[in-house]
């Protein structure tokens, strides 16, 4: 099994397959997250293409958020806002794509993985989803993910979310707050359902679904600049003496 995780693209019957996959529950390290935006764009780009799944590999983790080994290895501003200017590259690739994403949580999404949820424009779990912005706990904040939040879910939700970093909302809460749209007890139950929704979905009219992706993100045009901004928040935060100690912390837990 790799230890750098893997993205992957399939293609069928206009459909749009991107999964991500790395060991550490599906975290993020900044290459896989270069690879995951350029991968959703060049799947978008395709003229075959319809709509699109974006999903992860396993049951347990939909996304751990960030690569924990990765932060502790950022020693100087810059190399901080590469890092975190990955999650804004992912979120303004599915922004940006002219095709509709499906989004498939089958487990718990933390941080970045929270992130990843809500920019897709329509999204499936079980209820083993669970959600939580961890960042602060470990000294930063979701100032990259929190946009994409924020327009998903409203400032309310994404704001107790991000002050109670420690704790997880429940899968019912998440869909009661919008940011999933469907819940199901198994991933086959669920799987059947965005089997049936894509299907739909790439026999519909494309210039319809773009007028429509178009609207849905009317007014994030400036998100290119502002997600850039905030990685350049996190990159500075994550060089402070309390993140280092802190994420040394739940590192040993782990």
């Amino acid at each position: 099994m790799s230890d750098t995780g893997r993205v992957t693209a399939h293609i069928e019957n206009g459909i749009g397959t991107v999964t991500f996959f790395h060991p550490q529950s599906n975290s993020l390290p900044g290459a896989l997250l270069r690879e995951l935006g350029d991968c959703i764009t060049e799947v978008g780009n395709d003229a075959h293409v319809r709509v699109i799944i974006l999903r992860s590999e396993g049951q347990k983790a939909f996304c751990a958020g960030a690569s924990f080994d990765e932060l502790t290895a950022i020693d100087d501003a810059a190399t901080g806002l590469q890092f975190f200017s990955g999650f804004a590259h992912v979120i303004n690739s599915m922004r940006k794509t002219n095709k509709l994403v499906i989004g498939r949580v089958q487990g718990k999404a933390v941080g970045g993985g929270v992130g990843l949820a809500s920019a897709v424009d329509y999204c499936f779990a079980t209820k083993a989803a669970s959600v939580k912005l961890s960042e602060l706990a470990v000294g930063i904040g979701p100032f990259v993910v929190g946009p994409a939040v924020e327009r998903k879910v409203g400032v309310s939700a994404m704001s107790q979310m991000a002050i109670n970093a420690t704790e997880f909302m429940s899968a019912e809460w998440a869909r009661e707050k919008g940011l999933y749209a469907e819940l199901f007890e198994t991933e086959e139950a669920m799987d059947e359902a965005i089997a049936a929704l894509a299907t739909r979905l790439a026999a519909s009219s494309p210039e319809a679904m773009l007028e429509l992706k178009r609207i849905f993100w009317q007014g994030t045009e400036h998100w290119d600049n502002l997600l850039v901004e905030r990685a350049g928040i996190s990159g500075r935060l994550v060089l402070s003496d309390f993140t280092r100690n802190a994420i040394a912390k739940f590192k040993a837990k782990a």
